[in-house]
């Protein structure tokens, strides 16, 4: 076949040069569903589980699950129905319709109305069913009042361009699938250290851990003593502050230091009164405490109405007081104080009537400090990667694929 610079991707495997041509997915997979277990059936010890749409929520199944369980003794049943091998599912009713995962799991059985698909290409045919176009479509095609739903018909007959070489097929899914499978596991890694971090922040600040050679008990001090709240309000019109970063909660991520979407005072046309801070001051988000939003300022800037500069006095160091709003007992305080009627929020009397419970050496403060930096700093940098892979992952399907 000649080639079709019109049905041709960016990129390609060395060795394929055919014009990719429209197939179904019928055509690329089995498509079938399962069976409809009878619930008297069930058991608590049955030694299969049952998947049904409601476990499929994101690419890749838990095999450790809680729901029903069956047994199956017909050999039949099971070799029809039994998860094992490399199985592609998807969600044929409900709010999840058209979302699709990799499951394989040999004490599982498949219940009905959860498409099933195998293929010699699975791992192309999940990046298909994977993007935007599949979910969109199927949502198009679900019908139903009370509970949507999509057909076996429907899944098989969305078509999309494809290589004409299975080979190819596969030699892209295996690409992407292994491309994936880094993604996730620098998620999992993340969602490891945040957990690390939030157990050394429980053990460090209720000093069932102390660094060597401090042993003196804390101290319990008034916020007040300890922390300034800054009432330096400016007028944000004068141009004065034009070029400056500007700061408001919706620019602070929930129990993360990371600052999204920032713009300068200009570039926002800011017109009502907004607090000016300096470089390293924290600013705390006031609406809503159980948001968490609090952040420490990486140049000078202005900051909204809606939350507070807070300058640490003598006594209390910076880093040391910024952790110390990640604690449990800080936060457990300012959600209790701060559910009135309306919006939440926490005042400066409120604020101000806490008591922080700190280490009396400031060395240990700053060794304190210094170590969950050190863990922000990790889990940042683990972040940052994650953000790159799923750049890679979008650039490869846009030139992969036409």
């Amino acid at each position: 076949m000649s080639k079709d610079a019109k049905n041709v991707p960016a990129l390609r495997f060395r060795g394929y040069s055919d014009a990719w041509e429209k197939r179904k997915l019928g055509e690329l997979a089995k498509v079938r569903t399962g069976r409809a277990f009878k619930s008297s059936s069930f058991s608590p010890n049955g030694k299969y589980y049952v998947v049904t749409n409601k476990d499929i929520g994101g690419p890749q199944i838990s095999t450790h699950m809680d729901g029903d369980r069956i047994d199956i003794t017909n050999p039949v049943d099971i070799a029809k129905y039994s998860l094992s091998g490399r199985n592609l599912l998807v969600t044929m009713d409900g709010v999840n319709i058209g979302k699709t995962a990799m499951y394989s799991n040999e004490d599982a059985v498949l219940a009905q109305r959860v498409g099933r698909l195998t293929s010699s290409s699975l791992d192309f045919v999940h990046q298909i069913t994977s993007q935007k176009n599949f979910l969109t479509r199927m949502n198009e095609l679900s019908v139903g009042n009370a509970i949507k739903h999509i057909s076996l018909k429907q899944i098989s007959d969305y078509a999309v361009n494809v290589p004409q070489q299975t080979s190819e097929r596969q030699l892209i899914g295996q690409t992407l699938s292994l491309l994936d499978n880094l993604i996730a596991a620098t998620q999992r890694r993340i969602d490891a250290l945040e957990q690390a971090k939030k157990a050394l922040l429980q053990r460090l600040f209720d000093q069932s851990w102390r660094f060597k050679g401090y042993s003196d008990p804390w101290e319990k001090r008034k916020w007040s003593q300890l922390v300034g709240i800054s009432k330096n309000m400016v007028d944000p019109t004068t141009g004065k502050y034009d070029s400056l970063i500007h700061i408001g909660p919706g620019n602070i991520r929930s129990n993360s230091r990371e600052l999204v979407d920032l713009k300068t005072v200009k570039d926002e046309n800011l017109i009502s009164g907004k607090f000016h801070f300096d470089k390293g001051d924290i600013i705390y988000g006031k609406i809503n405490p159980q948001l968490a939003k609090y952040t420490i300022a990486p140049a000078e800037g202005l900051s909204s109405a809606d939350t507070y500069v807070l300058k640490p006095k003598s006594g209390i160091e910076r880093l040391f007081l910024y952790y110390t709003l990640g604690t449990n007992r800080f936060f457990k305080y300012t959600v209790s104080v701060s559910q009135r009627t309306g919006m939440p929020k926490i005042n400066r009397d409120e604020l101000n009537a806490y008591s922080l419970i700190i280490a009396p050496s400031l060395f240990e403060q700053k060794r304190i400090g210094l170590f969950l930096r050190k863990t922000d700093d990790l889990i940042a940098a683990t972040q940052s990667r994650l953000s790159s892979l799923e750049l890679l992952k979008k650039s490869l399907l846009q030139d992969l694929f036409i």
